[in-house]
């Protein structure tokens, strides 16, 4: 297999969306994280987290959950089946590249 015939997804590929993918990936589906605890996993800031949480919510791979803790406002993260689809196909194809399949 030659590097030309595996399409790595580039939604994924970026390497702070890939751990977030990742890290999601972890949970039991239906699950959630709170968005404070994922950012303190990533060790991300709160401005970068959201940025690439949007992105993969646009491509369908992640769902945040908003509601309201009191008045104040609480995020949920969690990986959705086409996520949790994308992520494999993407592990399955970078095994593939590497020779590993």
């Amino acid at each position: 297999m030659t590097a030309a015939e595996v399409h790595l997804d580039p939604v994924i590929h970026a390497q702070a969306r890939l751990r977030i993918v990742a890290t999601l990936a972890e949970l039991q589906e239906g699950d959630e994280l709170h968005f404070p605890r994922l950012r303190e996993l990533l060790g991300m800031t709160a401005g970068n987290l959201s940025v690439h949480l949007s992105r993969l919510e646009e491509a369908g791979y992640v769902r945040q959950s908003k509601s309201f803790s009191g008045r104040t406002p609480v995020t949920y993260i969690s990986l959705t089946s086409d996520g949790r689809a994308a992520f494999e196909r993407y592990v399955r194809d970078l095994r593939r590249l590497l020779g590993q399949d």
